[in-house]
Order: C-alpha cells, then structure tokens, then sequence
C-alpha cells in the first residue's frame, strides 16, 4: 500500500530539473507494488495450493529483501535529486516508509526462518565409544 501511496504522489509530479531520480523512483516504486500484489494474489487464490508452498515462501522472502533493497536506494537518490515540492516530498517520504517496511518484513520472514531451523536441528549427541576399533581385537 505504501508503495502505490508513493507511486501516485510521485505521478503528480509536473515537473523535474533531475528527472533521472524521478524516473527511477517511478520504476521502482510501481515494480514494488506490483510484484506485492502478485505475491498476495499468490497466496490468497488456489494457486498456492497447486504450487510448492516451500518456493514461493522463498520468492517471496527473495522478492521482499530485492523490493526494499533498490526501494530504500531509489528513495535516497529522489531525495538527492528532488525539487522539494510537496508532491515530492510525500513521495520520498511514503517511498522511505515503503522501504523500511519491505525490509522489516524481510527481517521478521529471516528470524521466522532461523526459529524454525532451531527447532528442528537434533540435539547433538555425544559417542562415548571409541570411533574407530583396532583391527587385532
């Protein structure tokens, strides 16, 4: 959602000495919200019961640290870049929102994962008995 909040306020943009920083925002923000939407459209219809629930947690973890990664990067070169004129400055600021968000849930996906991975990891034992038995027993 935070994603097309600053997808619509970048859009009523009229103007850019730097348009470089904009069009890359653009790109970005528009990208970002529509590959959230698919993978919500993923988990909400049957597909998800027709595809390996195992793969599309990892896109979906590989999508969400991608998405907030070049997000958070488009955002500080469209602050760097920007006119400072309202529109923009709402932009940036959804756009920054947007990236922490992708990332925190990229944070909580990763602590998730490593608690599951803890769990199901045997306890090591220890072998009292020698490793190897000479041969001349």
């Amino acid at each position: 959602l935070l994603s097309l909040l600053a997808f619509i306020c970048e859009e009523v943009v009229s103007q850019c000495t730097l348009c470089g920083g904009l069009y890359f925002f653009e790109f970005v923000s528009c990208s970002a919200f529509l590959l959230s939407l698919l993978i919500l459209i993923v988990y909400c219809t049957p597909v998800y019961d027709r595809v390996d629930a195992v793969k599309v947690k990892s896109s979906d973890f590989y999508i969400t640290l991608g998405t907030g990664c070049v997000f958070l990067l488009a955002s500080i070169i469209f602050v760097s870049t920007h006119d400072r004129t309202p529109a923009e400055t709402a932009a940036t600021v959804f756009g920054f929102l947007a990236s922490f968000m992708f990332l925190s849930d990229f944070a909580s996906m990763f602590w998730e994962k490593q608690q599951e991975s803890q769990t199901r990891k045997p306890e090591a034992t220890r072998r009292t008995e020698a490793l190897t038995e000479p041969l001349n027993a």
